[in-house]
């Protein structure tokens, strides 16, 4: 406040200072540029009479160092001048006073100097003798007093800045004394200047209203602290700037911090760099992050949620799960897999040797057909699941395959032909729409996840039906639609649909064919490349699957 004041003081009386300053010189300027002139009238009419009267030589004996006189012919050449050569002189025909004075008897004009420093008044008349006799004098411009009083100027201003500091010091002690010494807790009790009651009487209202929030946010802190403290699972809440706010027991176990810790600044908590980039992405990107890690030789499932208000970040919330016994059970299923894909080769060989040995005529003629048909179908369809079940493995494990550049427009051209046949079949019409669209990616499982789409598209088609396979960019992000006019999806079995072995209507499983893994290695494939899927289905109507490849998969 009192630098306020200060300054407010200052201001005003620099204003006032500059302004007035600024008044008397325009108004003193004026003035006695008035009586200059009416000075210079007066001297010239004195000195044209006595020149009318003896000529030009009267300036022999004339001697000034106000006033400047000149006579020039009616042609403009300088006859006379008091201060300089007239030899060394221009013509003077096109001067503004001496036009006029050779047109009306009398002329007047102002010039500014070169340097805009100082301002010369001129005054003419016309002699007898048809000559015009001038006079002139000079002055200092506005700008160029300003200049000289600078150091005037200077003292005046420190004075005035002493003053009112001065004062401002006295004022605002003054005002704000009173104010420094009011007990907040009980403001109303105090006795200051009257304009402040109200205000007073306000923050009294406000300090009751501040600790019946405080009391009440104390309690839903206590609870709050009550609940996490009795959580399984890990919570940490973090501000803006990545620093803890909260950290309950169990989270304070998995990240192996004492409950003495005092470490706040989460960076320094967790090193690890995939918790780094989740945490960094939801407080400036504002996007939720989800991963497992092992830590102590247990298996964390850790969601990074960011917290906005007003489109702001705010913070973020990191949940920890232990998944231990998920993930252990998810390792036999794994292994369970790659055992049973790994024995079903032997008794695949048997199959076929069988059928081959049939085919050589070993049975009844009659049931030849039949039983080789049957066998080689079987063990087709055998030899199918296995690699199903092999891919799948693949995907599970997260192997590293070789990525190249892959044109999807291409890929599914290839999809087409591939089952253009099954398609004729079915008499189900494929097409194709949209533009080329290159991307990083594994040939093979790009290559598979449009053809199990389609092929589902065709499988679980109507017979006449349409699939319309659709790729194209979007900003940087490639879009891959297939559609079909099918049977549809059920809303209550969409959820399961990517299950491995799961199957909408299990009756027809034997009549459509197919392993029941298609769509299960479709959403690995697609988790593979860093995509997402999302489905569209109404029964009677058909299916649109959508899987967008985002902007780093892209070439």
């Amino acid at each position: 406040m009192r630098k306020r004041i200060f300054t407010s003081i200052i201001i005003v009386a620099i204003t006032v200072l500059v302004a007035s300053l600024s008044i008397a010189t325009s108004f003193l300027y004026h003035y006695f540029n008035e009586m200059q002139i009416n000075q210079l009238k007066s001297e010239l009419a004195l000195v044209a009479d006595t020149v009318n009267d003896v000529g030009i030589e009267y300036f022999e004996k004339y001697d000034s160092t106000v006033f400047r006189f000149s006579v020039v012919s009616p042609d403009g050449t300088v006859l006379y001048d008091t201060q300089a050569d007239v030899t060394q002189m221009g013509n003077h025909a096109d001067r503004e006073e001496i036009i006029e004075a050779l047109a009306s008897g009398n002329g007047s004009s102002s010039r500014n100097s070169s340097t805009m420093t100082r301002k010369t008044f001129y005054e003419a008349v016309l002699l007898k003798d048809g000559n015009v006799l001038r006079v002139s004098i000079s002055q200092l411009t506005p700008g160029a007093l300003i200049l000289v009083m600078i150091p005037v100027l200077c003292i005046v201003l420190l004075i005035t800045a002493t003053v009112a500091l001065f004062i401002s010091y006295r004022m605002s002690k003054s005002v704000t004394e009173p104010l420094m010494n009011l007990d907040l807790d009980n403001p109303v009790q105090i006795k200051t200047f009257e304009e402040l009651n109200p205000i007073l009487t306000r923050l009294h209202v406000q300090h009751k209203q501040i600790k019946s929030q405080m009391d009440e946010l104390n309690r839903k802190s206590d609870e709050f602290e009550q609940i996490t403290l009795s959580m399984n699972e890990g919570l940490v809440l973090l501000d803006e700037h990545g620093m803890v706010l909260s950290m309950n027991k169990a989270a304070r176990k998995i990240f192996g911090l004492s409950d003495e810790s005092t470490v706040k600044d989460f960076l320094l908590i967790d090193r690890t760099d995939s918790m780094n980039k989740a945490v960094w992405r939801a407080l400036s990107d504002a996007k939720r992050s989800e991963f497992t890690q092992t830590r102590d030789g247990r298996h964390y499932q850790f969601n990074i949620n960011p917290i906005e208000a007003d489109e702001k970040p705010l913070g973020a919330v990191i949940l920890a799960f232990d998944i231990t016994d998920k993930a252990f059970a998810e390792r036999n299923r794994r292994e369970f897999t790659a055992n049973v894909s790994h024995e079903l080769k032997t008794p695949l060989q048997s199959i076929i040797g069988s059928a081959e040995l049939l085919e050589t005529g070993l049975v009844k003629p009659e049931d030849t057909g039949r039983f080789v048909g049957n066998i080689k179908k079987e063990a087709s369809r055998l030899v199918s699941l296995i690699n199903d079940i092999i891919r799948l493995s693949q995907l599970d494990e997260q192997s590293e395959m070789p990525a190249e550049t892959v044109d999807l427009y291409k890929v599914a051209g290839e999809v087409i032909d591939t089952l253009a046949m099954a398609a004729a079949n079915k008499q189900v019409e494929i097409t194709l729409t949209g533009e080329s669209c290159e991307m990083k990616g594994v040939h093979r499982y790009l290559n598979e996840i449009i053809y199990n789409l389609c092929d589902n598209a065709i499988r679980y088609n109507k017979t006449g039906g349409k699939v319309n396979i659709s790729i194209k960019k979007e900003d940087k992000t490639i879009v891959l639609c297939v559609s079909d006019t099918g049977m549809g999806i059920p809303s209550e079995h969409q959820p399961r649909i990517y299950e491995r072995f799961y199957r909408v209507d299990k009756s027809h499983s034997k009549e459509t064919g197919g392993t029941g893994l298609g769509l299960s290695i479709v959403k690995h494939a697609v988790a593979y490349h860093g995509g997402a899927i999302s489905l569209d289905s109404k029964v009677g109507e058909g299916t649109t699957i959508t899987i967008k490849f985002q902007s780093e998969g892209l070439v």
